[in-house]
């Protein structure tokens, strides 16, 4: 009798081991995969994140209700780090060994990406489609980095290459957080000065919360600048924009990047911002609700959340909808490299960006960029090229 006890118990001690060496994946289990986000908040770039993750969660709840992905939940850990890299490294460590997430999405901050990606990348975790279009996000090994649209630096020189042939204008100049996100947009409009033969003037750098732009609009102002790039923080750019028309500035264009084409920005009362371009790698769907995919999308948003649609919406619709296709087609036996098989085949329209796109074995959703202006309150659009190369 003893003898077949203790049979049964090695036996139930092999199946259990069997069964555990089939989910030894982290963030994954008989029932469940855990995915993670650490974003902003509660921070300068707040009005990027808060609605992302509400459409994401939405989308996993939708996943959830009808099953799950071949049998298994989503649950959805998300952390705040304020825009501010030691709290987004603390996070980072919570998400990767404490929760064991599986994988990553809408990580906000381009610096704090770059602090998280040791983490990530030693415990084989997959960061899809940050938030922040940094060119460092497919730098080194990508086996775990998949960007979502084109990076901050095509789209800035994408965006001065219109203006130039628009206004006719042959002085840059910049204003940018002296960080690895400003960087890019300095560099950029540097680098397209040069290539094009124009004249990169001046340049003004600022704290990611910086309130007062008198003294640097001046500045620019005095040194003739005719395009003024931006790489600053959401109210800082609406303050910015909004003093150069206090002191009768107007014959220049101001351009951000993705990072400057925020519904926040568009709705700024009393015009504050009209005029005010952004080259991103996406459409605003605000002029695009006659299209029933748009209009369907906004109004369950709203039904569920109880406010409006937002661009931080499109952009965590964008990455829930791509996490939850690849889960799709990497299959019951989901590992890293299943996930990355499967990641690399997600090719799809997204009606809701108005993007074609196609991850492959770059990592790169979408090449596309997109020149919008604010007229009358919502982003129109009035350009797009293909950073990849073609004119679309």
């Amino acid at each position: 009798m003893k003898s077949i006890i203790a049979k049964s118990i090695v036996a139930m001690g092999l199946a259990a081991g069997m069964a555990s060496a089939a989910h030894a994946t982290q963030g994954v289990s008989d029932t469940e995969i855990v995915i993670g986000s650490n974003g902003d908040l509660s921070g300068v770039f707040a009005a990027f994140n808060v609605g992302a993750i509400k459409a994401a969660q939405q989308m996993f709840d939708e996943v959830n209700a009808a099953g799950g992905i071949h049998g298994r939940t989503i649950r959805f850990v998300v952390e705040d780090h304020g825009y501010q890299v030691p709290r987004a490294v603390q996070n980072f460590n919570k998400l990767v060994n404490s929760d064991q997430v599986f994988a990553m999405i809408l990580n906000l901050g381009t610096p704090h990406n770059i602090a998280g990606f040791p983490l990530m990348e030693s415990k084989q975790v997959a960061n899809i489609s940050p938030l922040t279009a940094a060119r460092q996000m497919l730098e080194g090994n990508i086996d775990y980095k998949y960007a979502g649209f084109s990076s901050y630096y095509d789209q800035v020189r994408a965006g001065i290459r219109h203006l130039v042939e628009e206004k006719g204008a042959t002085k840059l100049c910049s204003m940018y957080i002296p960080s690895d996100f400003g960087q890019e947009v300095f560099e950029a409009t540097r680098d397209e000065a040069e290539a094009a033969g124009l004249e990169y003037v001046d340049e003004t750098t600022h704290r990611p919360d910086e309130q007062e732009f008198v003294g640097s609009i001046q500045k620019l102002r005095d040194s003739g600048c005719e395009i003024v790039t931006m790489g600053i923080a959401v109210r800082p750019t609406i303050i910015a924009v909004g003093t150069a028309k206090r002191l009768g500035w107007t014959d220049v264009s101001f351009i951000g990047s993705s990072a400057g084409m925020n519904t926040a920005i568009a709705k700024v009362p009393e015009g504050v911002t009209e005029g005010y371009y952004a080259a991103a790698g996406w459409v605003d769907f605000e002029n695009r609700m006659d299209v029933p995919e748009v209009a369907e999308w906004a109004k369950a948003y709203q039904d569920a959340h109880g406010e409006p649609v937002g661009t931080a919406a499109q952009l965590g619709y964008g990455a829930a909808k791509t996490l939850v296709m690849a889960l799709e087609a990497a299959g019951r036996d989901l590992t890293a490299e299943s996930f990355r098989t499967a990641m690399e085949g997600v090719q799809y329209n997204d009606p809701i960006n108005d993007a074609d796109v196609n991850y492959g074995e770059d990592h790169l959703g979408s090449t596309l960029v997109v020149i919008s202006k604010i007229e009358g309150g919502k982003w129109v659009e009035v350009g797009r090229v293909d950073s990849a190369g073609e004119s679309n």
